[in-house]
């Protein structure tokens, strides 16, 4: 297999994805962050149909409604879900290569874009998926996140979205947690992507646990309620216009 290269200098994420889909089916990411420990992720997990999802993202395809924007959308499995079972569906991602790869899959809709950046469009639904709250950044972002949410949601909209607390990566053996008050939101790190000996741009992500986000959707304008949740402390929330 030959594993085409996009044009972008740093899109090891997009490259990984781009190999996955010409046949390297054992291809995987490394990733880092500063505050855990070095990861291999198998990039096949991005390619999942729905019966290989998990329930939360099953969950959160069979609560969208009207026209979605598909935010991140990665390899497109979301999007091409929702586009096979009637919606109209944009699928958005800031890597080229996964673009690419959306568009060989076949998502008709596929844009190179950032969220922040999208204008003059309506949707019933954003969805974000495999924490995607994520993409907000850090927990300044977030007022930044609910404005532009406001200027693409229809009247009835909403925001399905889902996260994690990392707060068990702070645990002691007595169930406490030790955190520096000092610092930033605990949930906020950086996160470099590699692939193949390509080193990705370290990025700013964020796993938010659901009462801070609550609290922040509340102070933006947003009703927000958890529809789900696993073992592992991710959940799925739905957010509403107050």
């Amino acid at each position: 297999y030959k594993m085409k290269k996009t044009n972008s200098i740093k899109d090891a994420y997009g490259n990984g994805l781009l190999a996955y889909l010409n046949g390297n089916h054992k291809a995987r990411f490394t990733v880092y962050s500063d505050l855990a420990e070095t990861e291999k992720w198998d990039i096949s997990t991005f390619f999942r149909d729905y019966d290989e999802m998990p329930e939360l993202e099953r969950l959160a395809l069979k609560e969208c409604s009207g026209r979605v924007l598909d935010i991140g959308a990665g390899a497109g499995s979301h999007a091409l879900w929702l586009q096979q079972n009637g919606f109209e569906v944009d699928a958005i991602d800031i890597s080229p290569g996964a673009v690419r790869v959306m568009t060989e899959r076949g998502v008709r809709n596929a844009r190179l874009c950032d969220y922040f950046m999208l204008q003059d469009e309506k949707y019933d639904t954003l969805l974000s998926m495999m924490n995607g709250a994520g993409i907000v950044g850090s927990i300044d972002g977030f007022a930044r996140f609910f404005s532009k949410a406001k200027e693409l949601l229809n009247e009835n909209g909403k925001i399905i979205i889902d996260s994690s607390d990392i707060i068990y990566m702070f645990m002691e053996d007595d169930g406490s947690a030790v955190l520096d008050l000092n610092a930033d939101y605990y949930g906020q790190m950086q996160y470099r992507i590699d692939f193949s000996g390509e080193k990705g741009e370290y990025f700013d992500w964020i796993f938010i646990d659901f009462d801070t986000l609550a609290g922040l959707a509340a102070e933006n304008g947003f009703n927000c309620k958890k529809l789900y949740e696993d073992d592992h402390y991710l959940y799925l929330a739905e957010l509403t216009l107050l």
